[in-house]
């Protein structure tokens, strides 16, 4: 049987007591990193008297995990065996999506456990009272495609969480004050580290904020809702946004299903 167990994302006591006894019993662990893994598993045998007797550790991750499946031998799943991405929960910005579905495909026994979670705790810190959110992982890196996602997040009608890497946040925030600057955001940096730290404010406001301190960990961005809107956005709410003219017309585009062109000579 299969078991994918969540990691810690920081803090090494948020690993739970059901992790501990899956993986003293293990023999094989696919891991995203197999250095990463083998660090946590020394870790946790410290920490926690940890007795494990693993006899395999098979990398796993999105760029070999179709090759890597193909060629493993069944009878390894006939006893327990683990997933564990390199922290938070698999399948949730990170691999584990293809192994569930190769499971179920092949007709393997498998269990989600549930465990840290960097986007709910992101959520729950930041006090938007809303009781739906949207999940957009991380933006493209970089040209029109993030400028367009970013567009589409921040009007989505629902408060809206992204991951960012550090040495790209600042460039984020940046893009966000280009489309409205008053717009409330959350944000938490290295989320149950000991150095970590939460900012809430207008863009505007955390941009100027973080224009004089150091850029390092990882990030989580909690949008707050357009508070023009109330659930989906309508091509009036559009129209009245005070951004640019080709802003506006890639939004109404993707709500059109028009050309970008026309709804820019819409526009003028």
């Amino acid at each position: 049987m299969l078991h994918l167990i969540p990691t810690p994302i920081g803090n090494l006591e948020d690993i739970s007591m059901r992790s501990l006894r899956l993986l003293s019993s293990c023999q094989v662990i696919f891991c995203e990193d197999t250095r990463v893994t083998k660090k946590l598993i020394n870790l946790l045998t410290i920490r926690y008297d940890l007795k494990t007797n693993i006899q395999k550790y098979i990398s796993l991750h999105s760029h070999n995990e179709k090759y890597v499946l193909s060629e493993i031998d069944m009878s390894i799943f006939d006893d327990d065996v683990a997933y564990m991405s390199d922290a938070g929960m698999p399948c949730i910005s990170d691999p584990g999506s293809y192994l569930i579905e190769f499971c179920r495909t092949n007709n393997i026994e498998y269990d989600v456990l549930p465990g840290a979670n960097a986007l709910t705790l992101a959520y729950a810190s930041s006090g938007f009272c809303q009781s739906r959110f949207l999940f957009y992982g991380f933006l493209p890196h970089k040209g029109d495609d993030r400028e367009s996602e970013l567009e589409k997040a921040m009007f989505s009608g629902f408060v809206t969480i992204l991951y960012e890497s550090p040495h790209r946040l600042l460039k984020l925030i940046e893009q966000i004050c280009n489309i409205d600057e008053n717009r409330e955001i959350f944000l938490i940096k290295e989320a149950t580290k000991i150095y970590q730290k939460t900012y809430k404010n207008t863009a505007k406001e955390i941009f100027n904020e973080l224009q004089n301190q150091t850029i390092k960990g990882e990030w989580v961005v909690v949008l707050n809702s357009d508070t023009k809107s109330e659930g989906s956005v309508t091509l009036d709410d559009i129209a009245s946004l005070d951004i640019p003219k080709k802003q506006k017309a890639k939004l109404l585009s993707k709500i059109t299903g028009k050309s970008t062109k026309d709804c820019y000579n819409e526009l003028i």
